[in-house]
Protein backbone atom coordinates (compact mmCIF):
# COMPACT_ATOMS: atom_id res chain seq x y z
CA UNK A 1 0.00 0.00 0.00
CA UNK A 2 2.82 2.43 0.88
CA UNK A 3 6.02 1.76 -1.11
CA UNK A 4 8.07 4.30 0.88
CA UNK A 5 7.27 2.60 4.21
CA UNK A 6 9.08 -0.40 5.69
CA UNK A 7 5.79 -2.28 5.74
CA UNK A 8 2.15 -1.57 5.05
CA UNK A 9 -1.24 -3.27 5.04
CA UNK A 10 -4.87 -2.56 4.19
CA UNK A 11 -7.94 -4.01 5.89
CA UNK A 12 -11.52 -3.76 4.70
CA UNK A 13 -14.42 -5.26 6.65
CA UNK A 14 -17.94 -5.45 5.29
CA UNK A 15 -20.21 -5.34 8.30
CA UNK A 16 -23.63 -5.71 6.70
CA UNK A 17 -25.38 -5.93 3.35
CA UNK A 18 -28.13 -3.51 4.44
CA UNK A 19 -28.30 -0.21 2.53
CA UNK A 20 -26.88 2.71 4.47
CA UNK A 21 -24.59 0.53 6.57
CA UNK A 22 -20.95 1.01 5.70
CA UNK A 23 -17.95 -1.05 6.64
CA UNK A 24 -14.54 -0.42 8.12
CA UNK A 25 -11.56 0.50 5.95
CA UNK A 26 -8.10 0.86 7.50
CA UNK A 27 -4.69 1.62 6.06
CA UNK A 28 -1.52 1.05 8.10
CA UNK A 29 2.12 1.94 7.42
CA UNK A 30 5.18 1.06 9.51
CA UNK A 31 8.32 3.22 9.41
CA UNK A 32 11.40 1.70 11.01
CA UNK A 33 13.15 0.38 12.92
CA UNK A 34 15.45 3.36 12.65
CA UNK A 35 18.01 4.96 14.91
CA UNK A 36 16.81 7.46 17.48
CA UNK A 37 18.30 10.97 17.51
CA UNK A 38 21.57 11.36 19.38
CA UNK A 39 19.87 13.66 21.86
CA UNK A 40 17.39 10.94 22.84
CA UNK A 41 18.13 9.01 26.05
CA UNK A 42 19.43 5.48 25.69
CA UNK A 43 16.74 2.81 25.55
CA UNK A 44 17.57 -0.92 25.71
CA UNK A 45 14.30 -1.63 23.89
CA UNK A 46 12.68 -0.35 20.74
CA UNK A 47 10.62 2.83 21.19
CA UNK A 48 7.14 2.20 19.82
CA UNK A 49 5.04 5.11 18.58
CA UNK A 50 1.44 4.61 17.42
CA UNK A 51 -0.69 7.16 15.62
CA UNK A 52 -4.38 6.55 14.79
CA UNK A 53 -6.30 9.18 12.82
CA UNK A 54 -9.72 9.27 11.22
CA UNK A 55 -9.86 10.74 7.75
CA UNK A 56 -11.91 13.96 7.68
CA UNK A 57 -14.57 12.22 5.57
CA UNK A 58 -14.58 8.91 7.50
CA UNK A 59 -17.47 9.62 9.88
CA UNK A 60 -20.89 11.29 9.89
CA UNK A 61 -19.46 14.39 11.52
CA UNK A 62 -16.45 15.75 9.68
CA UNK A 63 -13.24 15.24 11.64
CA UNK A 64 -10.57 17.85 12.20
CA UNK A 65 -6.98 17.60 11.10
CA UNK A 66 -5.73 17.34 14.69
CA UNK A 67 -6.29 14.23 16.78
CA UNK A 68 -9.14 14.38 19.28
CA UNK A 69 -9.24 12.50 22.63
CA UNK A 70 -10.94 9.43 21.12
CA UNK A 71 -8.19 9.04 18.52
CA UNK A 72 -5.51 9.41 21.19
CA UNK A 73 -7.26 6.70 23.24
CA UNK A 74 -7.17 4.38 20.24
CA UNK A 75 -3.44 5.03 19.85
CA UNK A 76 -2.77 4.26 23.52
CA UNK A 77 -4.70 0.97 23.42
CA UNK A 78 -3.01 0.01 20.15
CA UNK A 79 0.44 0.64 21.62
CA UNK A 80 -0.36 -1.54 24.64
CA UNK A 81 -1.62 -4.34 22.38
CA UNK A 82 1.45 -4.33 20.12
CA UNK A 83 4.02 -3.92 22.88
CA UNK A 84 3.25 -7.41 24.15
CA UNK A 85 3.84 -8.93 20.70
CA UNK A 86 7.02 -7.20 19.46
CA UNK A 87 10.40 -8.59 20.56
CA UNK A 88 11.57 -5.15 21.69
CA UNK A 89 15.05 -6.00 23.01
CA UNK A 90 16.38 -6.81 19.52
CA UNK A 91 16.54 -3.11 18.57
CA UNK A 92 18.20 -1.05 21.32
CA UNK A 93 18.04 2.71 20.87
CA UNK A 94 15.76 2.36 17.87
CA UNK A 95 12.28 3.55 17.10
CA UNK A 96 9.38 2.44 14.96
CA UNK A 97 6.32 4.47 13.96
CA UNK A 98 2.98 2.79 13.27
CA UNK A 99 0.53 5.08 11.50
CA UNK A 100 -3.07 4.00 10.88
CA UNK A 101 -5.54 5.97 8.80
CA UNK A 102 -9.21 5.09 9.22
CA UNK A 103 -10.54 5.77 5.74
CA UNK A 104 -14.09 4.75 6.62
CA UNK A 105 -15.25 4.24 10.18
CA UNK A 106 -19.01 4.66 10.32
CA UNK A 107 -20.96 1.49 10.92
CA UNK A 108 -24.35 3.09 10.33
CA UNK A 109 -24.82 6.49 8.70
CA UNK A 110 -28.53 6.60 9.58
CA UNK A 111 -28.12 6.10 13.32
CA UNK A 112 -28.20 9.25 15.36
CA UNK A 113 -25.03 10.13 17.20
CA UNK A 114 -27.10 10.97 20.28
CA UNK A 115 -27.77 7.27 20.88
CA UNK A 116 -24.17 6.76 21.96
CA UNK A 117 -23.27 4.33 19.19
CA UNK A 118 -19.99 6.10 18.49
CA UNK A 119 -18.48 4.55 21.61
CA UNK A 120 -19.19 1.02 20.36
CA UNK A 121 -17.89 1.89 16.89
CA UNK A 122 -14.56 2.73 18.53
CA UNK A 123 -14.37 -0.86 19.80
CA UNK A 124 -14.68 -2.25 16.28
CA UNK A 125 -12.19 0.31 15.00
CA UNK A 126 -9.63 -0.71 17.64
CA UNK A 127 -10.03 -4.40 16.79
CA UNK A 128 -9.37 -3.63 13.15
CA UNK A 129 -6.39 -1.41 14.01
CA UNK A 130 -4.74 -4.23 15.97
CA UNK A 131 -5.19 -6.73 13.14
CA UNK A 132 -3.99 -4.45 10.34
CA UNK A 133 -1.01 -3.30 12.43
CA UNK A 134 0.06 -6.94 12.93
CA UNK A 135 0.00 -7.49 9.16
CA UNK A 136 2.04 -4.33 8.55
CA UNK A 137 4.62 -5.36 11.18
CA UNK A 138 5.04 -8.72 9.46
CA UNK A 139 5.43 -6.96 6.11
CA UNK A 140 8.12 -4.74 7.64
CA UNK A 141 10.05 -7.79 8.90
CA UNK A 142 9.84 -6.82 12.58
CA UNK A 143 10.17 -9.90 14.78
CA UNK A 144 7.17 -10.71 16.95
CA UNK A 145 6.49 -13.54 19.37
CA UNK A 146 3.14 -14.18 17.69
CA UNK A 147 0.66 -12.56 15.31
CA UNK A 148 -1.63 -10.44 17.46
CA UNK A 149 -5.23 -9.98 16.37
CA UNK A 150 -8.16 -7.99 17.68
CA UNK A 151 -11.65 -9.23 18.50
CA UNK A 152 -14.80 -7.54 19.82
CA UNK A 153 -17.72 -9.01 21.75
CA UNK A 154 -20.77 -7.21 23.15
CA UNK A 155 -23.69 -7.90 25.47
CA UNK A 156 -26.83 -6.72 23.64
CA UNK A 157 -30.51 -6.39 24.48
CA UNK A 158 -33.08 -7.04 21.76
CA UNK A 159 -36.23 -5.01 21.20
CA UNK A 160 -38.27 -7.44 23.29
CA UNK A 161 -37.81 -6.29 26.88
CA UNK A 162 -38.62 -9.77 28.22
CA UNK A 163 -35.72 -11.42 26.40
CA UNK A 164 -32.43 -12.11 28.14
CA UNK A 165 -29.28 -10.22 27.09
CA UNK A 166 -27.17 -12.12 24.59
CA UNK A 167 -23.45 -12.01 23.76
CA UNK A 168 -22.62 -11.37 20.09
CA UNK A 169 -19.32 -11.18 18.22
CA UNK A 170 -18.38 -8.13 16.10
CA UNK A 171 -21.53 -6.18 17.02
CA UNK A 172 -23.25 -3.69 14.71
CA UNK A 173 -25.02 -1.07 16.88
CA UNK A 174 -27.84 -0.47 14.38
CA UNK A 175 -28.92 -4.13 14.50
CA UNK A 176 -29.59 -4.16 18.25
CA UNK A 177 -31.95 -2.21 20.47
CA UNK A 178 -29.32 -1.55 23.13
CA UNK A 179 -25.72 -2.49 23.82
CA UNK A 180 -25.13 -2.99 27.54
CA UNK A 181 -21.38 -3.62 27.47
CA UNK A 182 -18.59 -4.50 25.09
CA UNK A 183 -14.95 -5.52 25.22
CA UNK A 184 -12.10 -5.44 22.73
CA UNK A 185 -9.31 -8.00 23.17
CA UNK A 186 -5.85 -8.21 21.63
CA UNK A 187 -4.95 -11.89 21.62
CA UNK A 188 -1.91 -14.02 20.78
CA UNK A 189 -3.39 -17.38 19.71
CA UNK A 190 -0.23 -19.51 19.66
CA UNK A 191 0.91 -18.33 23.09
CA UNK A 192 -2.67 -18.12 24.41
CA UNK A 193 -2.05 -14.67 25.91
CA UNK A 194 -4.02 -11.43 26.05
CA UNK A 195 -1.95 -8.28 25.51
CA UNK A 196 -4.75 -5.74 25.92
CA UNK A 197 -8.31 -5.76 27.24
CA UNK A 198 -10.62 -2.76 26.88
CA UNK A 199 -14.01 -3.05 28.58
CA UNK A 200 -16.80 -0.51 28.58
CA UNK A 201 -20.36 -0.77 29.82
CA UNK A 202 -22.56 -1.01 32.87
CA UNK A 203 -22.86 -4.47 34.39
CA UNK A 204 -23.40 -5.58 38.00
CA UNK A 205 -20.11 -6.55 39.62
CA UNK A 206 -21.75 -9.52 41.36
CA UNK A 207 -22.63 -11.24 38.07
CA UNK A 208 -19.28 -12.49 36.78
CA UNK A 209 -20.82 -14.78 34.16
CA UNK A 210 -21.37 -11.87 31.77
CA UNK A 211 -17.74 -10.78 32.09
CA UNK A 212 -16.49 -14.31 31.48
CA UNK A 213 -18.74 -14.80 28.45
CA UNK A 214 -17.67 -11.47 26.95
CA UNK A 215 -13.99 -12.32 27.28
CA UNK A 216 -14.45 -15.82 25.86
CA UNK A 217 -16.36 -14.54 22.84
CA UNK A 218 -13.85 -11.72 22.36
CA UNK A 219 -11.04 -14.28 22.24
CA UNK A 220 -13.05 -16.34 19.74
CA UNK A 221 -13.44 -13.27 17.50
CA UNK A 222 -9.69 -12.61 17.74
CA UNK A 223 -8.93 -16.21 16.74
CA UNK A 224 -11.13 -15.87 13.68
CA UNK A 225 -9.34 -12.66 12.68
CA UNK A 226 -5.99 -14.35 13.20
CA UNK A 227 -6.89 -17.17 10.82
CA UNK A 228 -7.56 -14.66 8.05
CA UNK A 229 -4.37 -12.76 8.90
CA UNK A 230 -2.23 -15.90 8.87
CA UNK A 231 -3.68 -17.05 5.52
CA UNK A 232 -2.89 -13.66 3.96
CA UNK A 233 0.68 -13.72 5.29
CA UNK A 234 1.18 -17.26 4.03
CA UNK A 235 -0.09 -16.31 0.56
CA UNK A 236 2.24 -13.31 0.53
CA UNK A 237 5.19 -15.49 1.47
CA UNK A 238 4.38 -18.12 -1.13
CA UNK A 239 4.00 -15.46 -3.81
CA UNK A 240 7.44 -14.02 -3.16
CA UNK A 241 9.94 -15.78 -5.44
CA UNK A 242 12.88 -14.85 -3.21
CA UNK A 243 11.35 -16.36 -0.07
CA UNK A 244 10.49 -20.06 -0.05
CA UNK A 245 7.88 -21.57 2.18
CA UNK A 246 10.52 -23.12 4.42
CA UNK A 247 12.29 -19.80 4.90
CA UNK A 248 8.97 -18.10 5.58
CA UNK A 249 8.31 -20.46 8.47
CA UNK A 250 11.81 -19.82 9.79
CA UNK A 251 11.31 -16.06 9.80
CA UNK A 252 7.73 -16.29 11.11
CA UNK A 253 7.34 -19.53 13.10
CA UNK A 254 3.87 -18.50 14.27
CA UNK A 255 2.68 -18.74 10.64
CA UNK A 256 2.44 -22.51 10.96
CA UNK A 257 -1.05 -23.99 10.44
CA UNK A 258 -3.14 -23.22 13.50
CA UNK A 259 -4.77 -25.94 15.49
CA UNK A 260 -8.54 -26.12 15.20
CA UNK A 261 -10.69 -24.59 17.91
CA UNK A 262 -14.19 -25.69 18.69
Amino acid sequence: MTPSASGSAYLEIETSAKPGVSGLKLSCSVHGPRALPRSAPFSPHIVLSTHVKYAPFATKQRRGYLRDPSERDLGIHLEAALRGAIIADRWPKSGVDIIISIVEGDQDRETSRSQGDEVWDMMNALGGCITVAAAALADAGIDCVDSVAGGVAALVQDADSDSQPAVVVDPIPSEHEKILAACCIAYLPTRDEVTNLWFRGDLPASDMDHYTRLIEQGILAARNSNRVLTDCLRETGEGDADLTGEAWCLFYPWAQPLRSYS
